[in-house]
């Protein structure tokens, strides 16, 4: 990685050097195209450094690993947070990719040599012109607060769960986590078994999958699974669930409105993949509430009228994709902020200009960035 100058021009600019940005360079590099990569943190998957030390990858190590190096045995089927920084470093270093930490990129705009990508260091800036610019700044990049009522004049501790360390970190003993998806179940779970009283509110179920059935990553059965029609991978997915989850009505967790792969279709929702929740509800050590309606100057207000006053809010209800800054000019964000286009797409308006990174597939996010990686290699090197 250098820290040389920053060229005027080059053939293809990364913005983002987390695993979609560091794929994306690795396969430009190796279809023969110059490649810069460009990021705004001080090292290569910055944002996985910000995770709660408990995380571990939810899809196994296998069928994780990113174009042309895999992660190393030593790591364990489940990956752990320090480990998969360790392998994007290494990964970095083994395809002697360019990369420029440290500089942050603020605006892509049309040139006449193609686009041409606005960038700050320090008291430095300057501009890039090039071809081909992929955009892959991550799903989860911008933390996003539901707009509750009263919660600007709330007095009490909130906490999104992009700043959730460990429980001796957040240091409370009674708790409300918002939110069942992943991340919500796991602080959820990672709480309990600090013998933190826990409470986890939610406005629709999720649809629960163990991590691995009968030693199978789920993460394998899916992609099993992955050209069936819809409703045929409903159908499969709900038995398998039936069999593996059980019924969970009893602890406050009804059957999900829609199955997993129309819920993942229609709502962009992946399933909440188990990694200790589900026994701390059997023992009775996280208890399932209403959703969160507003908030008091003192206390929660749950969807049912009651209150709470927990020592903390811990808040997992998402991210945004924070691109109106860098590209919010050029037409090409969705009401939602998430690019129109996604891997080796591009608008015909924008030739050139690609996104990575901006899908949540069921069958796993780093696999499906080492396939749309390429795809975008492959459109580069025959334009």
């Amino acid at each position: 990685m250098s820290a040389d100058a920053i060229p005027s021009s080059i053939r293809a600019v990364v913005i983002g050097a987390g695993p979609g940005g560091l794929a994306a360079a690795a396969e430009l590099q190796r279809a023969g195209v110059d490649v810069l990569v460009l990021d705004k943190a001080a090292q290569v998957g910055a944002s996985w450094s910000t995770h709660y030390d408990r995380l571990h990858l939810h899809t196994s190590r296998g069928l994780s690993h990113l174009p042309g190096f895999r992660i190393p045995r030593r790591y364990g089927r489940w990956v752990a947070r320090d480990d998969v920084l360790r392998y994007l470093a290494l990964y970095a270093e083994h395809h002697e990719l360019d990369v420029r930490l440290g500089v942050t990129a603020t605006a892509v705009e049309h040139a006449e040599s193609g686009w041409s990508v606005a960038w700050t260091r320090g008291s430095e800036h300057g501009r890039i012109e090039a071809e081909t610019v992929v955009v892959a700044t991550g799903y989860n990049h911008t933390a996003k607060l539901p707009d509750w009522p009263g919660l600007a004049e709330y007095r009490g501790r909130v906490v999104h769960s992009s700043r959730y360390r460990n429980p001796a970190d957040l240091g409370a003993r009674n708790v409300l986590v918002v939110g069942p998806g992943n991340s919500g179940a796991e602080i959820a779970a990672d709480l309990a078994d600090d013998g933190v009283a826990v409470e986890l509110a939610m406005r629709t179920p999720p649809n629960i999958v163990l991590r691995a059935v009968a030693g199978i990553p789920s993460q394998a059965l899916i992609l099993s699974m992955a050209m069936l029609p819809i409703p045929v991978q409903d159908a499969l997915a709900g038995a398998l669930q039936r069999v593996a989850v059980g019924d969970l009505t009893r602890y406050g967790i009804p059957r999900a409105p829609r199955g997993i792969a129309t819920q993942q279709v229609r709502d962009d929702v992946t399933p909440t993949l188990d990694v200790g929740m589900l026994r701390a509800l059997r023992a009775g050590l996280i208890t399932v509430v209403p959703a969160v309606a507003s908030f008091t100057e003192d206390a929660v207000v749950l969807a049912d009228g009651s209150t709470r006053t927990p020592d903390a809010v811990v808040v997992a209800t998402g991210f945004r994709r924070g691109l109106e800054g860098l590209v919010g000019d050029l037409g090409v964000l969705a009401r939602t902020g998430r690019p129109l286009v996604n891997a080796e797409q591009q608008l015909a308006a924008h030739p050139g200009l690609f996104f990575l990174g901006y899908s949540n597939p069921l069958t796993g996010n780093l696999r499906q960035l080492g396939i749309d990686a390429r795809r975008i290699a492959r459109a580069v090197a025959g334009r």
